[in-house]
């Protein structure tokens, strides 16, 4: 689904990147922790895609966590192991 949403999103005209890597910096220096972005959106936007029977607590503090560290302000959360799509979407802000 990810790779299928990328495609749409790029044919509609957005820069579109795929498993951005997001490292951590800690006292100065740059760690490759293994975070990885599933989609970044015009350098704006996290998309994190799931397919999954129930969301967990941890897929929204995950996204949340990208904010923090990319210091990007907007992320989206989808679950596409649902029959309404529209009700498994949720938006994640970072200190608006």
């Amino acid at each position: 689904m990810k790779r299928y949403l990328a495609y749409v999103l790029t044919e509609n005209g957005l820069d579109v990147k795929q498993q951005v890597k997001l490292p951590v910096v800690f006292e100065g220096i740059t760690l490759d922790a293994g975070y990885r972005i599933g989609l970044l959106i015009n350098d704006l936007v996290i998309i994190e895609v799931k397919s999954v029977e129930t969301l967990a607590p941890v897929h929204h503090k995950q996204v949340l966590t990208y904010l923090k560290l990319s210091g990007l302000k907007l992320g989206l959360l989808v679950n596409f192991n649902s029959s309404n799509i529209s009700q498994s979407i949720w938006r994640k802000v970072n200190d608006l």
